[in-house]
C-alpha cells in the first residue's frame, strides 16, 4: 500500500536516520517499507559494490526501469530547491520525465512522472531555469515542456503523473537543450534540419520563465547536436563579458558570439583528426580548455575511450592541446567538469572520474569509476548515458539505458 510522499515527510526520514533510528525506505513496488534507509548503502570493497565494478564510489540507491514504468533510459539533470535545500534528480525517459526528490542518505523515492507531449522517444532532454525545468524530445510536435518544480515540494500519493506548465511550440522536435542561467536564456539544439536555423540553435528568452518567447537562433554551420552556453571570463580579454555558443556539430566544434541575439558572429571552428560524430563538451571552470567527447571515433577507429582537450586561450584560434585514451574501449558520451575533476558517462563502463588538475601539462589521469553496466565493457551504445555531479551534498545521480536510475557518491577517504 502506498502511502503519502511529501517534502515534510522527506526531512522526516533524514532527522530518524540522523538519530540512528530506522526510517522508511522505497521497496521494490515503489511503496515505502520498514528497512532502515542507512542500510541500503553498498560500499565499493575490492572493486565492487553488490552487483556494479566501482574504485572510490559508493552505491546509495537505484531505481530501476520497471519501477520509473519505461522501457529505455536516457539524459539526467538536478535540481535543488532553494528554500528548503531538498535535492531532486529529473530524468529523461523513452515516454517522460520522472522527479526523483534525493534525501540526505541517497535513497531515491519517485515522485512520479510527466508524460511526453506527443509520442515515445529514446532521446529526451531536460534543463532548469529559475525552478523551471524545460524538456525536448525527438518525438514529433513536442516542442518545449515546461515544469514548475516547486509543485515537487507538495506531492501526495507518489508516484503521481504530473501535467506540464506550458509549452512552447515554435519548433517540434529537437535533440537536446541548454541553459544559460546567467543571461535567462534557453538554447534547443538539434531541430528538424530544414527549420529556420537549419537544425542549429533556438534562442529563448525566459524573462517569464514559465512563458519562453522566441528570440531568434543561429544555423550557419548546420545541425547542432549538443552545446555548452557560457557568459565568458576566460583568459581571452578580446572577448571578455560576451555570451557564447559552443555547438557540437556532428564534424566540427563551432565557436559563435551569440551577445547580440539578432547578429551572432562565428568566432571559429575546432577541427580535429579522426573525426567520427563530435557529440558534446564542457569547459573547464577558468574556461581556458574546452574537454570533447566524439561519440563515433571509438566505432570507426578502434580508439579506447578518446577525449580531445582544446586550449582555448585564444577563442578565434582554438588548438587541439592533446588528447587522453582511457582504460577500455567503451564509448564516451557526456561528460561535465567541476573543479579539477571530469565527470564522464562512459557507457558501457559505466561513470568515470579523471583527475584534470594536471590539464596544462597535458596529464588526464583516471581516479575513479563505477560501472552501472556490469556485463562488459564492449563498443556499444548501451549503459551510462549521463550524469549530474553538482549536488552540493556529494550525491552523484547516473542515468543508465538499461537499468534505470543510480545514486552514488565518493567511498569516505577517496
Amino acid at each position: 500500500m502506498k502511502k503519502t510522499v511529501t517534502f515534510l515527510f522527506v526531512l522526516l526520514m533524514i532527522a530518524s536516520c540522523a538519530k540512528d533510528e530506522p526510517a522508511p525506505t522505497t521497496t521494490d513496488d515503489g511503496a515505502m517499507g520498514d528497512s532502515p534507509i542507512l542500510g541500503n548503502v553498498v560500499p565499493c570493497e575490492n572493486g565492487m559494490a553488490g552487483d556494479y565494478p566501482c574504485n572510490g564510489f559508493d552505491l546509495l540507491g537505484t531505481l530501476d526501469l520497471n519501477e520509473l514504468q519505461a522501457t529505455a533510459g536516457n539524459d539526467i539533470w538536478g535540481w535543488t530547491d532553494p528554500e528548503t535545500g531538498q535535492e531532486y534528480a529529473l530524468m529523461g525517459l523513452d515516454n517522460g520525465t520522472a522527479f526523483i526528490a534525493i534525501p540526505e542518505s541517497g535513497n531515491p523515492i519517485y515522485l512520479g512522472k510527466l508524460p511526453t507531449a506527443t509520442t515515445a522517444s529514446p532521446w529526451r532532454d531536460v534543463k532548469v531555469y529559475e525552478n523551471v525545468a524545460y524538456i525536448v524530445a525527438e518525438a514529433n510536435g513536442h516542442g518545449v515542456q515546461v515544469f514548475d518544480l516547486t509543485k515537487l515540494r507538495d506531492v501526495t500519493g507518489a508516484p503521481q503523473t504530473f501535467t506540464e506548465d506550458g509549452r512552447y511550440t515554435g519548433l517540434g522536435s529537437a535533440h537536446n537543450i541548454v541553459v544559460n542561467a546567467a543571461s535567462g536564456f534557453a538554447y534547443p539544439v538539434g531541430t528538424a534540419r530544414d527549420d529556420a536555423f537549419n537544425g542549429g540553435v533556438h534562442f529563448l528568452d525566459l524573462q517569464n520563465p514559465l512563458v519562453p518567447v522566441a528570440a531568434g537562433g543561429w544555423g550557419a554551420n548546420g545541425y547542432t547536436h549538443d552545446a555548452q552556453v557560457i557568459s565568458y571570463s576566460g583568459p581571452d580579454q578580446d572577448h571578455a563579458g560576451a555570451e557564447l555558443f559552443i555547438g557540437a556539430n556532428e564534424d566540427q566544434v563551432v565557436v559563435v558570439d551569440i551577445t547580440n541575439k539578432a547578429n551572432p558572429v562565428a568566432l571559429s571552428t575546432l577541427p580535429y583528426p579522426n573525426i567520427g560524430y563530435t557529440h558534446q563538451g564542457w569547459f573547464t571552470e577558468d574556461q581556458r580548455y574546452f574537454i570533447l567527447g566524439d561519440e563515433l571515433d571509438e566505432v570507426n577507429d578502434g580508439f579506447n575511450t578518446r577525449t580531445l582537450v582544446f586550449d582555448m586561450t585564444d577563442l578565434d584560434n582554438p588548438v587541439l592541446h592533446h588528447t587522453y585514451l582511457g582504460p577500455t574501449k567503451a564509448i564516451d558520451h557526456n561528460g561535465y567538469v567541476l573543479g579539477d575533476r571530469f565527470y564522464l558517462a562512459n557507457y558501457t563502463a559505466g561513470v568515470r572520474l579523471l583527475d584534470i588538475s594536471g590539464i596544462v601539462n597535458g596529464i588526464v589521469e583516471e581516479i575513479g569509476h563505477f560501472d552501472t553496466f556490469p556485463n562488459n565493457d564492449n563498443t556499444q551504445f548501451d549503459g551510462a548515458w549521463s550524469v549530474y555531479p553538482f549536488f552540493e551534498s556529494g550525491h552523484i545521480v547516473v542515468s543508465d539505458i538499461n537499468s534505470g536510475f543510480f545514486v552514488i557518491k565518493k567511498s569516505n577517504g577517496s
